[in-house]
């Protein structure tokens, strides 16, 4: 291994080198100074040595071979001894003793010099091997920049909104590397935004509401959720993930409804990475799906503790305030998050739809109408919002508007068994029977089917 090592060096012409080998070499044969040369600068010397000295000789190859095994394994030194003795010729007796013993000193000297006055290595070098160099470190430098490069390529084009391009890039990258964790964990972050874009969610990557999407949708969204678990799983087997990645899995199971799993992840997410307000949040709403209110209000409030004043945070603590029966408190808070955004030009529909909830499950629809209409204001397309202000009409009878508003909540979401439900009622109630009988029926058929469930809210 060292002979072909050597061989593959780049060779400088240094005799010293030689003679450098040579006189570690007797400083070790020597009884009276035979010392180890298993220090990091000796290591380091050979290192040297390694790469520059000129195969001057046989002797010098066997040296340097015998050397390396010293280094590296701690070997005894008996064939160096014998590798030593030929290369001098022998010479025994006092004479050849004393020239030995002077020299000894002398090579000790030399080394302490070297020792003390030769620039040390930082912190920062490369260590020497500790096992003989082979082949892979002669040859030229490997095209590790490239994977690297193709990655940020991809990234660039994600960040543009070129998803597309992106997966193809990454792809690409992965049939060369299929070891990149890299690689991986990118995919399956393009593949959750490309979840994102599809089902109609918000835009940015935090967002996992999902607008009531048609059953080919879910389907095709659960398909693609599972498809980024799987390419975050394949990424773990070369590399951890990190806090980040661990909380788009996360956001994965939340689009798959499993916030179980989601709750684990957001919890390792938020350990690795305790400043991250949305994983916060987001773990508040996988303890919420669980009905685990308690558990949601500590991680809303320290959500709220890295990011006061936000809208979001502030109106789910009152959801799981509420979820404990804490309505004064929960009001409270819906009322706070309002204010907090009072001079926003964008406001968050929130508050507005949850407080008139509220109002409706205390039985107080007059008083919840007025929040309703206001979010109906923010976000008209909501069909939950109509939804909500259908029933509020419908409790004060005031069917002609409770038509209007679940008329158009059920153009919105065409899926909801529930909605149809409720329109018949408002139908039959007004005497439209032909008409109610229609709902009635497509309430039935949705209700056999796989309707599209309530999907609540982040």
């Amino acid at each position: 291994m060292v002979k072909s090592c050597m061989s593959g060096a780049k060779h400088l012409g240094r005799p010293q080198s030689f003679r450098f080998a040579k006189l570690i070499a007797i400083l070790c044969s020597c009884k009276p100074f035979r010392i180890r040369t298993a220090t990091t600068r000796f290591s380091q010397a050979f290192y040297n040595l390694h790469l520059e000295a000129p195969p001057v000789s046989g002797a010098n190859k066997e040296v340097t071979t015998h050397l390396e095994s010293a280094l590296t394994k701690n070997a005894p030194l008996t064939s160096l001894e014998s590798t030593l003795t030929k290369k001098r010729g022998g010479g025994g007796g006092r004479e050849g003793w004393l020239t030995t013993y002077w020299f000894s000193h002398l090579a000790i000297l030399f080394l302490l010099f070297l020792s003390f006055f030769s620039p040390s290595s930082n912190a920062q070098d490369p260590k020497p091997p500790s096992v003989s160099l082979n082949g892979a470190m002669q040859s030229p430098a490997s095209d590790s920049a490239k994977p690297g490069a193709s990655l940020v390529e991809a990234k660039s084009l994600m960040e543009k909104g070129l998803l597309p391009d992106a997966e193809r890039a990454v792809r690409h990258h992965l049939e060369a590397h299929a070891d990149s964790a890299q690689g991986h964990f990118l995919l399956g972050y393009i593949l959750f935004r490309e979840i994102q874009t599809e089902a109609r969610l918000e835009t940015t990557v935090e967002s996992v509401k999902n607008l009531d999407a048609r059953p080919a949708d879910a389907k095709t969204r659960d398909e693609k959720a599972r498809e980024s678990l799987a390419e975050f799983t394949a990424g773990a087997k070369f590399h951890d993930p990190n806090a980040f990645d661990l909380k788009i899995v996360a956001l994965d199971y939340v689009l798959l409804g499993d916030y179980v799993d989601a709750d684990k992840w957001l919890t390792r997410s938020v350990e690795w990475n305790p400043q991250d307000t949305d994983a916060w949040y987001y773990l508040g709403r996988a303890r919420y799906n669980q009905n685990k209110f308690a558990d949601a209000i500590s991680a809303f409030q320290q959500c709220l503790k890295l990011s006061p004043g936000n809208v979001k945070a502030e109106d789910n603590l009152g959801l799981a305030l509420a979820g404990l029966g804490r309505n004064e408190e929960a009001t409270a808070a819906y009322k706070q998050a309002m204010d907090w955004q009072s001079q926003s030009a964008l406001k968050n529909p929130g508050p507005y739809i949850d407080l008139g909830s509220l109002l409706l499950d205390e039985s107080r629809p007059e008083e919840a109408v007025p929040y309703l209409i206001q979010a109906i204001g923010i976000s008209p397309r909501d069909s939950r919002v109509h939804e909500l202000l259908g029933k509020a009409y419908t409790r004060m009878d005031q069917l002609p508007k409770a038509q209007t508003e679940l008329e158009k909540a059920t153009e919105l979401a065409p899926q909801n068994a529930n909605l149809h439900c409720m329109l018949a009622t408002v139908y039959r109630k007004q005497g439209i029977a032909d008409k109610a009988k229609a709902e009635f029926d497509r309430c039935a058929a949705l209700s056999g089917s796989h309707s599209t469930p309530e999907t609540p809210r982040p």
